[in-house]
């Protein structure tokens, strides 16, 4: 009996190994942990439980058959993280370079239908080279069987991919399904065709790191929501996304206990220029508004006109849109819209509360945002925001112009509450635009037409650049000082927090793509 013992003591410790003890160092030196590390930092002490341990390739081409590894490089199991169930899997690089063959494949797709049936977020630490070649269409099906599942999980539960190394080729498309991806800079990379396919097309000379490398994919492309400077980093940064989500779309997301105090922020009052043209960081209204030091920025680097991100108000998890006047004044364009958009739409599917800051002069104007599709780029953000049932608050903390302001999760389309601060502008257009239109012919014809100019903006400045006219038709609830925003929005979100709100029967919209 102790030779069977002993026998699976042995495969045991020949699983952990991986590719062996020179393969792991090779990985060590390249700055990159191995998968159970991975594991190890990303889990609760002692909660992982792996599947699949001793599951090995089926090819007998090549000379595959007599190069044979326990776990075919892949780590798979569940555990928790914070206390919460979730299953993972991690691509183990020293085994084959962590190609995805047959039975690869299969033991993700297992963790992932686990995660389904059992409502658990699902966790991707992704390290590989590709597709097994050895293994030819066998391993392509593979990434099919997961892609199928990516989407059928979308909305369901949460995903997130973490790309630890190199991810090329198809395999990218399984972590562009999911919700969040995360890149380690320096040791991560993410492409459909590398360097070497892409100079020879195109003659191009570019490096793996900026064709496809964490800041690229975090600053340029968008594909990245987070880029981390480590391993560990990124490994913390799952651990803290996950605070914000609930476990699956059919939970509320998870809540902090909350002491009520003092509600009122005076700085509040003060960080709005006189200057209506003066930029201001959204950050500061943020920060002063929502928990002290909860504001977790995702997409930071992409798009700086508009943050999103998650925080708590009064401990229970909110999504925030904002626009950010400090960056082209906050404009509207393809880049910000598809951002919010994504933002949106992952709020939505998981019962996370919206929260949207609006100073908006508009839609970036040119042939460049024209012809690359503003309109129905632009429009894949109003889609979201009324398709959204979760409540849905806005506060206007200044301009609020044109299709912008309808678009900014207006009353108009679905909002439950708007407040608006008395430096808000609620308008077509900005004053001076305004006035040219509507006077042109009295300041054409004034002794003195930049006078007249500005004699008529004024005028419209008094009649409409203000919330009132809004409120009167009540289109914003209330114009609110803005020292008592925090307390508005608690009381506000607690008001709605047993929203009830169905979309049509229908088998699903056909968002503008």
């Amino acid at each position: 009996m102790n030779k069977k013992f002993n026998e699976l003591q042995e495969k045991i410790a020949l699983s952990k190994l991986g590719g062996g003890e020179a393969r792991i160092e090779s990985q060590h030196k390249k700055g990159k942990l191995t998968a159970r590390e991975r594991i190890n930092i990303l889990m609760d002490e002692g909660s992982f439980e792996e599947i699949g341990m001793f599951v090995t390739h089926r090819a007998t081409e090549f000379g595959m058959e007599r190069e044979k590894y326990l776990g075919d490089g892949v780590i798979t199991g569940y555990g928790t993280i914070n206390g919460r169930p979730v299953y993972v899997f991690a691509q183990d690089f020293t085994v084959f370079g962590g190609s995805l063959s047959e039975s690869h494949a299969e033991k993700i797709c297992r963790i992932m239908d686990l995660a389904m049936k059992n409502g658990a977020p699902v966790i991707g630490l992704n390290d590989s080279g590709g597709a097994r070649i050895q293994e030819g269409v066998v391993s392509l099906g593979g990434y099919a069987d997961i892609f199928y599942r990516n989407t059928i999980a979308s909305g369901v539960i949460p995903q997130i991919s973490a790309i630890m190394g190199p991810c090329a080729g198809g395999a990218v498309y399984s972590p562009a399904i999911t919700d969040f991806i995360l890149m380690v800079e320096n040791t991560s990379y993410m492409f459909v065709t590398g360097p070497n396919v892409v100079k020879t097309v195109t003659h191009e000379e570019v490096t793996s790191e900026e064709l496809g490398g964490a800041s690229t994919h975090s600053s340029k492309s968008g594909v990245a929501h987070f880029s981390c400077a480590n391993g560990p980093e990124c490994l913390s940064y799952i651990k803290q996304l996950l605070s914000y989500v609930p476990q699956n779309c059919e939970e509320d997301p998870p809540a902090l206990p909350y002491e009520g105090g003092d509600e009122k922020r005076m700085a509040l009052n003060t960080l709005i220029p006189e200057n209506p043209n003066q930029p201001y960081d959204m950050r500061d209204v943020i920060n002063e508004v929502v928990d002290a030091d909860s504001f977790f920025e995702v997409h930071k680097n992409y798009a700086e006109n508009i943050l999103v991100g998650f925080a708590r108000l009064a401990g229970k998890s909110i999504g925030i849109v904002a626009n950010q006047p400090a960056f082209l004044a906050g404009v509207l364009d393809i880049k910000s819209s598809l951002k919010a958009a994504r933002f949106v739409r992952f709020c939505d599917s998981f019962n996370i509360p919206l929260l949207v800051f609006e100073d908006v002069p508009g839609f970036l104007p040119g042939t460049d945002q024209e012809w690359n599709g503003i309109i129905s780029n632009g429009a894949k953000l109003l889609y979201a925001f009324c398709e959204a049932t979760v409540p849905r608050v806005t506060v206007i903390t200044r301009k609020a112009y044109g299709g912008a302001y309808d678009v900014m999760n207006s009353k108009h389309i679905g909002a439950d509450m708007n407040y608006a601060w008395p430096t808000a502008e609620i308008a077509v257009m900005g004053a001076r635009g305004a006035a040219e239109i509507i006077f042109k012919k009295e300041i054409t014809e004034a002794k003195n037409p930049a006078e007249k100019l500005k004699e008529k903006e004024m005028e419209y400045v008094e009649h409409f650049a203000n919330p009132y006219r809004a409120a009167e038709r009540g289109y914003v609830d209330e114009v609110i000082l803005p020292e008592d925003t925090r307390i508005k929005l608690i009381k506000a979100f607690s008001m709605l927090k047993n929203k009830v709100d169905k979309l049509p029967r229908k088998k699903h919209g056909n968002i503008p793509l």
